[in-house]
């Protein structure tokens, strides 16, 4: 179960921030109502509240069993604390009654629980004992539920303030491709081209070794030469290290209230938000839709999105038109774009359009193979780009990887050979895995492919006995154990692994390139 916690005084805008974070759970929401219509001002603002709710919302009346109108629901919003909390006690309840109903439901289950909670005492305290037993009730209340919520959050003139840190178990996965290696295994695990770096790209790096790593590194060549190929302006790129960095520097520069990541993708941009203390609503790909976005499925209230351009693990690549479609006002528009120097042409990239709430983030990692080196770059609006500037650490990019980054800037032609090779490479693997009984695919258009099988695990680990190292992509939200993700390599290394899977998940169907 998933617990948030949502506290704030009057007229503060909890309400809306937790009917907010309900609606981002993408599931069917039960709303307990607590107020009594004691009067008809009251009446008049349970009236309102009850006309602001979805249609689709089912409402339930708290009464004295909290916990039971908690319990069974896929999505439950308790508004709020405080009200409930009085009319327990006008009615005769007692203390230990009261917090026996929030241990309760702080065990009751439903995938995703939200308490709206008074912030309250704050005063002077309260001449008459049942003021006072009631203030001292909803303190115990709201300790009790914060110790064991994923999620605090106070909300102050309607914004949200994160106070409590998300809950380990909430983190995505970090795990990455790389982690499947070993010696001796044929790596068809991690996605960056095989061979290393070409020769012209070693020589600047030696070069830069020689001229530029005895100074601080000085990223205006490298970005002048990026928005040359982007077709943008020097002050709109934002060199960092690695795309990886560039993605964490997304909350501390947005200061998002409710972000969306389009899964299942890259889990680093989702840690990174969660870390900063972000809510985040998961927004899933459908598979039997070919893992295509679709737009509608995102929150309305995100004023943060995030999705992968192509998309990994599926290698979907979405026209632009539906990335565009997510923009709203008051949103920023995040696009991973770390494999699409991998497609040949780019179509579907944003880095040239210059719109001001849309961020492109690139990598150089898979194309140029030097992972090691961690170059990357976002592309923004000049405003938003000062911005992701301002939170980054000082030198982000260090010398060799400026050097890297100019000296592929300026040969727009060694990119596109490298494109041609990955999309060649694919074909080859896509071609050997559709003669393979037992192994579906998704059609994508990076450098990898992904699978299902029946066992994944299993296959996996028969790959590994044969020397061939593939990725899980049970680690992706979104994704189950029977996936994995398949790096495309040379005809003879597609071949070597398209037996090998065909031995592991017993393929009868002859494996032969076409």
């Amino acid at each position: 179960m998933s617990l948030t916690l949502v506290i704030g005084g009057a007229r503060s805008g909890k309400s809306r921030r937790a009917e907010a974070l309900a609606l981002a759970t993408g599931l069917p929401v039960r709303y307990v109502a607590t107020a009594e219509a004691s009067d008809p001002e009251m009446a008049e603002r349970i009236r309102r509240h009850a006309e602001r709710r979805p249609a689709g919302w089912t409402t339930v009346e708290a009464g004295a069993d909290l916990a039971a109108a908690v319990a069974g629901g896929r999505c439950v919003l308790v508004d709020g604390l405080g009200p409930w909390i009085a009319t327990v006690l006008h009615r005769g309840g007692s203390g230990e009654e009261v917090l026996a109903q929030i241990d309760a439901i702080a065990a009751a289950g439903p995938d995703a629980l939200i308490v709206v909670a008074e912030e309250a005492g704050q005063g002077i305290v309260p001449a008459d004992p049942l003021s006072r037993a009631w203030l001292d009730l909803l303190g115990d209340a709201k300790q009790r539920l914060a110790d064991v919520a994923e999620r605090v959050e106070l909300v102050v003139a309607g914004r949200p303030i994160a106070i409590g840190a998300a809950g380990a178990g909430t983190m995505p996965s970090r795990m990455h491709g790389d982690a499947e290696l070993a010696p001796g295994l044929a790596d068809h695990a991690v996605n960056v081209i095989a061979g290393g770096p070409p020769e012209w790209l070693r020589a600047a790096l030696r070069e830069a070794l020689d001229e530029d790593a005895g100074r601080y590194p000085d990223e205006r060549p490298a970005a002048t030469a990026l928005a040359v190929l982007h077709g943008r302006a020097p002050q709109e790129i934002v060199p960092a290290n690695g795309a990886a960095e560039a993605l964490w520097l997304l909350p501390a520069a947005l200061r998002p209230a409710l972000a969306a990541c389009v899964h299942p993708a890259f889990t680093e941009t989702e840690a990174a938000l969660r870390a900063h203390g972000v809510a985040v609503a998961r927004v899933f790909r459908d598979p039997e839709r070919g893992f295509a976005l679709d737009p509608a499925a995102v929150p309305e209230a995100a004023d943060l999105v995030v999705v992968g351009n192509p998309a990994s693990p599926s290698g979907t690549l979405d026209p632009a038109s539906a990335v565009l479609a997510l923009r709203r006002p008051g949103r920023a528009v995040v696009v991973d774009e770390a494999f699409m120097d991998l497609v040949p042409g780019e179509p579907g990239s944003l880095a040239g359009e210059p719109l001001p709430d849309v961020i492109v983030v690139r990598s150089l990692t898979k194309s140029m193979a030097i992972p090691g080196l961690r170059a990357g770059y976002a592309i923004a609006a000049p405003a938003v780009a000062e911005r992701l500037r301002a939170v980054r650490p000082p030198w982000s990019a260090n010398a060799l990887a400026l050097a890297a980054l100019e000296a592929v800037a300026l040969r727009p032609a060694a990119l596109a050979a490298a494109a041609e090779r990955v999309a060649a490479e694919r074909t080859d693997l896509e071609q050997r895995l559709d003669g393979l009984d037992g192994v579906r695919r998704w059609p994508g258009a990076a450098n990898f492919c992904l699978i299902e099988v029946e066992d994944g695990p299993a296959v996996a680990a028969g790959l590994r006995e044969r020397g061939i190292a593939v990725r899980s992509a049970a680690s992706f939200p979104g994704l189950g154990p029977g996936h994995l993700r398949l790096t495309a390599r040379g005809a003879a290394e597609n071949e070597r692994l398209a037996l090998a899977l065909a031995e592991a998940v017993g393929a009868r169907t002859p494996v032969t390139a076409r």
